[in-house]
């Protein structure tokens, strides 16, 4: 027998720029962001917007087909904007990615062109996936979860046979730009949703970002941008280091530390048919997550408490009745979500949980009477 071996790295280099009004005449963010490699070519761009983004900003297209004009010197679109679904409704459907594919073949988009995504993470994720066959992608998310977490990510994906991002891609962006003027327009609901990823990031990482979130629950409850701005940024930044610093950042190993609360949110979701938005299936799934640290005796009471106390404050749900619904065979259907997390990280479980806030740590297994009792913690007295 004769074994090769086979080893290589490849530098992965996305800068991340924060600018408000973007596609404003005038601002060189964006242009400066498409040319940075190759200052003097004429750079070919096909956009695509979230519809929701697109119906709230409808001056967003123009807006932009006025920046290229200005730029024709750089940039060059090769049709007008189109628009993709937003929400999970993207990522449901194949078809919308497969359309930008043949778009892609249409307009003749080389690897050296870019696609523009623009729009909340579903909608991100859906252009970014089409994008992933090839072609560079430039990210400008346009929620709060997208901005703060999922936007910056090097994931891509639609959703599959009912499972969650089942198919997908690890591609980095070409670049990503936060414009924080892009969340003027975005339900107060949507607003709150994507708060639950910066309390994920605070209490793995970062006890002084969880307090910052704790001092303006009542604002950002109330939807307040300022508030919001002043979380977001900390949030992206901590996610962008743990991307670029675990070693690990297509995820090759089973452990999946950003993914607190998410074996029991992924689930909600589909137990929903998405109803409840991916943020608020995290909330629900880091209250779920802490309380059975608190009833396996790993978690104090006190930062418990103050935990599910954040977490409400700024107006997120503990709490979903689906949670009740049971399997033909009784069992609590959201347990389910346990064995699919298992799938999704290749067989072995690893379930991060908490000491203490900014003290995480995993489990390999967890107990179902323990689900039972946390679940039962966190339903409402009626």
């Amino acid at each position: 027998m004769r074994r090769f071996a086979a080893k290589f790295a490849v530098p992965y280099h996305f800068p991340v720029v924060v600018v408000r009004n973007v596609f404003r005449v005038g601002e060189p963010a964006f242009v400066d962001l498409v040319r940075r490699l190759e200052p003097t070519r004429r750079h070919r761009l096909l956009v695509a917007i979230d519809d929701g983004l697109a119906a709230a900003q409808p001056s967003l297209a123009a807006d932009i087909e006025r920046y290229v004009e200005a730029h024709a010197d750089a940039l060059a679109l090769v049709a007008p904007p189109v628009l993709v679904p937003g929400g999970e409704a993207s990522k449901n459907d194949p078809s919308h990615a497969w359309r930008l594919v043949e778009l892609i073949n249409t307009h003749k988009i080389d690897r050296q062109s870019v696609i523009v995504a623009i729009g909340g993470g579903a909608a991100l994720d859906t252009i970014s996936f089409a994008a992933a066959t090839g072609h560079r992608v430039i990210r400008v998310p346009s929620t709060v979860l997208a901005q703060d977490d999922s936007g910056i990510a090097v994931k891509n994906g639609i959703n599959a046979f009912g499972k969650k991002n089942f198919v997908g891609t690890f591609a980095p962006p070409f670049g990503v730009v936060i414009d924080p003027a892009l969340l003027e327009t975005l339900p107060l609901r949507d607003r709150i949703a994507g708060v639950a990823e910066i309390i994920k990031v605070a209490l793995l990482k970062d006890p002084g970002l969880f307090a910052s979130v704790e001092t303006l629950a009542a604002r950002i409850a109330a939807g307040d941008l300022a508030a919001l701005e002043a979380v977001i940024l900390p949030s992206l930044e901590w996610h962008l280091k743990h991307i670029c610093g675990t070693g690990d950042p297509f995820e090759f190993g089973s452990a999946r530390p950003l993914g607190f609360g998410h074996w029991a949110a992924h689930k909600l979701e589909a137990l929903t048919s998405h109803r409840v938005r991916h943020g608020e299936a995290v909330a629900i799934g880091m209250a779920l997550d802490v309380r059975y640290s608190v009833r396996a005796g790993f978690l104090a009471a006190a930062p418990a408490d103050r935990i599910l106390s954040v977490i409400r404050g700024t107006g997120l749900p503990t709490w979903d009745a689906a949670l009740e619904t049971r399997a033909a065979d009784g069992a609590l259907a959201v347990v389910a979500g346990l064995q699919d997390f298992r799938e999704h990280l290749g067989g072995a479980l690893h379930i991060t949980l908490l000491k203490g806030i900014g003290q995480p740590f995993e489990v390999t297994d967890m107990r179902l009477d323990l689900v039972a009792q946390a679940l039962a913690d966190l339903t409402p007295v009626h």
